[in-house]
């Protein structure tokens, strides 16, 4: 295929997956309102889980269906720093004080949870062969599910708490358009999954044709693309005033991202996913957990001001970061 068809699909893919998030933002919000639950939850477990879609269905077919277990593990672990670079974007577009002053203690329940997260991941990646594996999967994988699950858990309580405390009821809603919000829901969502199995056919060939790395073209390039469901739910949760939900959204989108690599593990058949992926990964890995614990440390201290009267100073360090890990990827060459 020539290099400009391939970038055709490319943008079909970007604009559908686009489209899809933004539905998806708004119908999650109606959901949210009609049921009661809280934004940071509806944004880590449900939103979270729908705009990861791009990243699952690609990383299932990366490894069972192109061979390319780089391209997978780079997709997962270049979509958690883009979505924490997206961070940066929602610290931008906020008004008045940064975005740590005004988001919810909760996220940095799952802001931990990812950290620990990606340091399974980063050990495993550095231990390679050396690592025990049941069958044809890694020990790592049960261990993120387990860990997935504690951080859905203790999210919901956490906000449930906090909104018990407040007196906060849910709004009646009517059926009809509870169903209306679902019917959207679904569809948009379908829409997502069918444009990410797309995708690392497109990734791969532009690899290919482009003479880049397959972790490069998985970490940045595929990355981007299978985070603008994440943005484009991000983009509208800001225009509804709903910061957390945002926030939620992004940060439990790396924890499903990390997830992934375990369902991938799964269809892995010849051996631990990990132990075949590239070790440059690992300073993936590294990356995601410097950005995050960034984050843990602005919901901490709640910085004042902006940098330049644009962002604070915690998202100059995280685009800082993300700029490092994308030359070293590339350097990397594998």
């Amino acid at each position: 295929m020539t290099l400009a068809w391939l970038l055709f699909q490319f943008l079909v893919c970007a604009v559908l997956i686009a489209r899809a998030g933004y539905v998806l933002s708004r119908s999650a919000d109606t959901l949210a309102a009609a049921y009661g639950w809280g934004r940071g939850w509806v944004g880590l477990a449900l939103l979270a889980t729908v705009t990861s879609l791009p990243e699952l269905s690609s990383g299932i077919s990366a490894v069972a269906f192109v061979d390319a277990p780089n391209l997978a593990v780079g997709n997962a672990l270049g979509a958690c720093v883009v979505n924490l670079l997206f961070l940066v974007v929602v610290d931008a577009l906020q008004r008045g004080q940064p975005m740590y002053r005004e988001a919810s203690s909760t996220h940095l329940l799952s802001a931990g949870f990812g950290v620990v997260m990606l340091g399974f991941v980063a050990m495993s990646l550095l231990t390679g062969n050396r690592a025990p594996a049941v069958l044809h999967v890694g020990v790592y994988s049960p261990m993120l599910l387990v860990l997935y699950l504690l951080a859905l858990k203790g999210v919901h309580a956490h906000e449930r708490q906090a909104m018990a405390a407040v007196g906060a009821t849910p709004a009646p809603a009517a059926a009809g358009q509870t169903r209306h919000a679902w019917r959207h829901f679904g569809l948009a969502a379908l829409v997502v999954l069918a444009a990410g199995s797309w995708l690392p056919q497109v990734g791969d060939g532009l690899a290919q044709a482009l003479g880049l790395s397959r972790s490069f073209v998985g970490t940045v390039l595929m990355a981007i693309v299978t985070t603008l469901p994440e943005m484009a739910v991000t983009l509208g949760a800001l225009r509804l005033g709903a910061l957390d939900m945002a926030i939620g959204n992004l940060l439990g989108s790396n924890l499903f991202n990390v997830l992934i690599l375990a369902v991938d593990d799964a269809f892995y058949v010849r051996g631990p996913l990990l132990a075949d992926a590239a070790s440059v990964h690992a300073g993936t890995a590294v990356t995601a957990m410097v950005m995050t614990g960034l984050v843990i440390i602005g919901l901490v201290m709640r910085p004042r001001g902006r940098t330049l009267r644009v962002v604070s100073w915690v998202s100059l360090a995280l685009a800082a970061t993300y700029v490092v890990n994308a030359a070293l990827v590339y350097l990397g060459g594998v």
